[in-house]
Formats: structure tokens, sequence, C-alpha cells
């Protein structure tokens, strides 16, 4: 797959909810993902770790009120997108969140991600 290839499916599997099944398919054995400085496990390295990091994510959300992730915009080996979602988290209640997304593409795979949102 190219990089619109990958970008199109993050896409796609992301609006459908399936954010692990993204994680599995998509991505490369040595991810690196990186929060905003001063997130918790701001960079996290390998598969499964950022496996395990989305899913403790999803499994503090209470409820999804709503959201939206932009067309992917694709320049060589890189794509972006905008997500914006309205959750109810367990531990600390309702918050409209936006980021952009960045990620990187090498041989079919997402090798890096990287999200910039306000904290």
């Amino acid at each position: 797959m190219n990089t619109q290839d990958v970008a199109n499916q993050w896409a796609q599997l992301c609006r459908e909810g399936k954010n692990m099944e993204c994680i599995e398919q998509l991505y490369g054995d040595n991810v690196v993902s990186k929060e905003m400085p001063g997130y918790p496990e701001e960079v996290v390295s390998g598969k499964q770790n950022v496996w395990n990091k989305s899913k403790e994510w999803l499994d503090n959300v209470q409820e999804f009120h709503g959201g939206d992730i932009s067309d992917p915009v694709v320049a060589g080996n890189h794509f972006t997108s905008k997500m914006a979602f309205d959750v109810t988290f367990k531990d600390r209640g309702r918050q409209q969140m936006e980021e952009v997304c960045v990620f990187e593409v090498n041989n079919g795979k997402i090798v890096s991600e990287q999200f910039f949102y306000t904290m």
C-alpha cells in the first residue's frame, strides 16, 4: 500500500470505531507515538505499547457523544488529519477535544504518529 492507501484505510477504520484493528493492521512493529510534552506516556515505542496506550484511553471512555475525522491530506510519505471528539471519560467527565494528527508511512505501514492539541 502507498501512503494514500494507508491514510484512507486509517480514516475508514477510525471512523468505524475500529481503532485497535487499525493499529493491528496498519502500524509497523517499531512505531513511535508522540503526545504533547508533559502528557503521561509522552513517547511510546513499539506496536504493542502503542496498542496498550490506545486501549487504556478507550477503556477510560464512558460514552462517545460525537466526533469527526477529517479526510487525510497526503504529502510524500506523511499524512495528516484533524480529529474532534465529544467524550465523557470515567475519570474526568465530559470533554470536547480537538487535535491534529501527523503520521509517517514506510513500506506500507505507519511508523510514526504525533498528536498536537491544547492541554
